[in-house]
């Protein structure tokens, strides 16, 4: 049985299949993170973000961080999806779908994979602002 699924997309993309790809039987508890592209970031009015990535590696990293979280929570089933290219206010960037027997491991998990995921997986996000632009959260 396969228990982690990760994607990249390059157009938009909703939480449904990651949601559906970590339900199970066993589990009783199943946090979904959706990360999306907020209007402002710091008084500062966002048009659009675009992410860029090394898509070979990434989906390497984001492999590995599901199977840490595998390792240490009792996880049944990991998702990791995540969008490059252009979005626009309300866009989804993100999704991460965790599934485990009781909801503090769950959520605890999907903390895990986004902290991590946005310290380790080369994703790059540029912010495009009314007045200018600057690239943020740069990774190895």
């Amino acid at each position: 049985m396969t228990k982690i699924d990760i994607k990249i997309f390059h157009e938009d993309f909703s939480s449904a299949p990651a949601e559906a790809f970590v339900t199970n039987a066993k589990s009783g508890g199943i946090v979904t993170f959706v990360g999306t592209v907020r209007k402002y970031t710091k008084d500062k009015e966002v048009l659009r973000l675009e992410f860029e990535s090394y898509e070979p590696m990434a989906i390497k990293e984001m492999t590995k961080i599901a199977k840490q979280i595998l390792i240490k929570y009792p996880a049944e089933k990991v998702a990791i999806h995540h969008r490059v290219g252009t979005l626009g206010i309300g866009g989804i960037a993100v999704v991460i779908a965790v599934s485990c027997p009781h909801r503090a491991d769950a959520f605890a998990a999907c903390q895990y994979a986004i902290d991590t995921l946005k310290e380790s997986v080369p994703i790059w996000k540029k912010e495009i602002f009314t007045d200018g632009e600057v690239w943020v959260s740069a990774h190895p």
